[in-house]
């Protein structure tokens, strides 16, 4: 008779288990901490976008203010909120060339070994630019206060308006990140960026829409640069909103939602497709 003898050791364990997945928020901080490490250590690049801004409010206000008619409302207080709104796109810019540098760097994929979800690589990148843009916001108001601006609404409109930008900001950029990814390197990415602004022109942000040819109305009147324009200067303007303006703020604060809303729902789905295939 013979006697079998099963070995019952212990399954080994792989030598290599997988790491652990990051969740979607650590990440995201993270990235967004790394960002915002980059402008600390490099400040040129919010210092420079803050003068460039404090000189082209100073321009709109004593070089082109005294041929602008706004009717009752002062151009100041008419060039203040529009200006303000429209600066999200000049620090988009630098969203969008950072990308794109992030990219030709290879940063980018180094983060794509980690095991991290793909959309808080993207979404990292749009916090630390959007705190960044609160700043750019908030030193531009000062600017505006500083060149005669006064506040017509209560001090509670005038910080809705504040953060009404901030998420303005914050939808565009969204759109800058899709510029960046696409553009390849930092120069193009700049230049793609510049594509953006016509939008801003022709828009209620410098002149009235009723100074336009009426063809140029159509599209200046819907288009999200004059919803959110509109919203913003509503909200600061106060009472005076609806005689200039036309409707109340609530009517344009509702439309300029909407268009944010919109943009994000276009362009971040858009973003995180285009980062899976570069």
């Amino acid at each position: 008779m013979t006697t079998t003898t099963i070995s019952t050791s212990p399954a080994k364990s792989p030598a290599n288990p997988p790491a652990p997945s990051a969740g979607v928020v650590g990440a995201t901080n993270a990235v967004a901490r790394r960002t915002a490490r980059k402008f600390l250590r490099t400040p040129q690049l919010v210092v420079v976008g803050t003068i460039q801004g404090a000189m082209f409010l100073l321009i709109f206000r004593y070089v082109f203010g005294g041929a602008i008619g706004t009717g009752a409302v002062p151009y100041v207080d008419f060039l203040v909120p529009g200006f303000v709104t429209t600066s999200v796109l000049f620090v988009g810019m630098m969203t969008a060339s950072g990308v794109a540098e992030d990219l030709e760097a290879g940063f980018v994929d180094r983060l794509r070994s980690l095991p991290i979800p793909r959309l808080s690589v993207l979404a990292g990148r749009v916090v630390a630019d959007t705190g960044v843009l609160a700043w750019n916001l908030a030193v531009t108001v000062a600017l505006g206060f500083l060149v005669g601006f006064r506040l017509h609404g209560s001090v509670a409109a005038g910080l809705a308006a504040f953060g009404l930008c901030v998420l303005f900001g914050f939808a565009f950029t969204w759109l800058f990140v899709v510029l960046g990814l696409f553009a390849g390197n930092a120069q193009a990415a700049q230049g793609m960026s510049l594509l953006v602004f016509p939008l801003t022109f022709v828009s209620s942000a410098y002149v009235p829409v009723g100074s336009m040819p009426g063809w140029l109305q159509a599209f200046a009147n819907h288009q999200p640069i004059t919803a959110m324009v509109n919203a913003v200067r509503a909200l600061c303007l106060g009472g005076a909103a609806t005689a200039t303006l036309g409707h109340s703020a609530g009517h344009y604060v509702v439309a300029a939602l909407l268009w944010t809303v919109g943009l994000v729902v276009c362009f971040a789905p858009l973003a995180v497709w285009r980062f899976n295939r570069s």
